[in-house]
């Protein structure tokens, strides 16, 4: 007999997909029925994953089950639109996207579905009766919660962005910067003020929010680390810190993740977790808000998870309780 909901994963050998095995491999509501691998059909998933030896005896499979309640498409950017183009998917079948194929409204509708963008702390109403969602970008997670409670009150102009994140940003796939040799005790900036980001970022923050008009000027850099971003953003304020510290908490009361500290804060405390912490400092007229994420989990496959708990009803930390490594 199976138990709760069936899963399937397309993508599973890549970063993301790994994180999504592992987490849902303990999910107590739901079973994993296929995960989909052209390169790797007919191989044990721990041959990818070699964490997973002696968790699950699942292989790659080339073909999909046909009675899913989701299939999560961990693929790279583009790549979701052409394997739903390929691959006909049950219309009962929920869709969650970590690609970028449908984030934006222009794309959010294909195949009589309609992909809502899945911030849960940006639109949680909308994902409760979803059956597609489009799960947000990383830095977009990241710089996003930073700045969602001054978007609602329209406290939003120009801002100066910086994040830092982990090789695991990249994708599996080898490149230049992504070597060992190349990462270890350096960084670099990379896409500045173009990252593809910021078209999501931007729709979000100027959307029905008392007409606000943010321009994200934003600087990614390249850590000599392999998970977690850090971003700090820069804008003017006339508000006390202590009034927007009990915005941000007020802000965020109902959302579980995501909590607003008065210390400083760092990148060990939310790696490995679905956690956002957020912290806030002001000099004068200027405001710095401080994020900081798991690109693999509130940046990706976490979140995704997050989503599908909110849509199936479920307490939306199911799954999640998960430790960060402290040292």
């Amino acid at each position: 007999m199976s138990k709760g909901i069936s899963i399937g994963i397309v993508g599973g050998a890549g970063y993301t997909g790994g994180e999504l095995i592992r987490v849902l491999l303990h999910h107590p509501l739901c079973q994993i029925k296929c995960i989909h691998s052209k390169s790797h059909s007919g191989k044990p998933i721990y041959e990818v994953h070699q964490d997973l030896i002696g968790t699950t005896e699942l292989k790659f499979t080339n073909a999909l089950f046909d009675e899913l309640d989701v299939l999560f498409l961990c693929l790279g950017h583009g790549e979701s639109t052409q394997f739903l183009t390929e691959y006909p998917i049950n219309n009962k079948t929920r869709v969650i996207d970590l690609a970028n194929d449908f984030r934006l409204t222009e794309h959010a509708n294909f195949q009589d579905r309609n992909f809502i963008y899945g911030l849960p702390e940006l639109n949680m109403d909308q994902i409760r009766e979803a059956h597609a969602i489009a799960n947000p970008g990383c830095f977009a997670t990241a710089i996003q919660l930073g700045l969602l409670p001054l978007a609602k009150e329209g406290m939003l102009g120009e801002v100066y962005t910086t994040a830092i994140t982990g090789s695991t940003g990249a994708g599996q796939s080898l490149s230049s910067t992504s070597h060992f040799s190349w990462r270890a005790n350096n960084i670099q900036a990379y896409k500045t003020l173009t990252h593809q980001h910021l078209d999501e970022i931007h729709q979000s923050l100027n959307s029905s929010h008392n007409n606000n008009k943010a321009e994200i000027n934003f600087v990614p850099w390249r850590g000599d680390f392999t998970r977690g971003i850090f971003s700090s953003s820069t804008l003017n304020s006339d508000l006390h810190l202590q009034s927007l510290v009990e915005l941000f908490k007020s802000f965020y009361e109902d959302h579980p993740f995501v909590s607003v500290s008065e210390a400083p804060i760092s990148l060990k405390a939310v790696v490995n977790t679905n956690r956002c912490l957020i912290q806030l400092e002001k000099i004068g007229s200027k405001l710095v808000v401080h994020a900081a994420i798991d690109n693999l989990l509130k940046g990706a496959s976490g979140q995704a998870v997050q989503n599908m708990n909110i849509m199936f009803g479920f307490d939306q930390q199911t799954g999640l309780n998960l430790k960060p490594s402290a040292f």
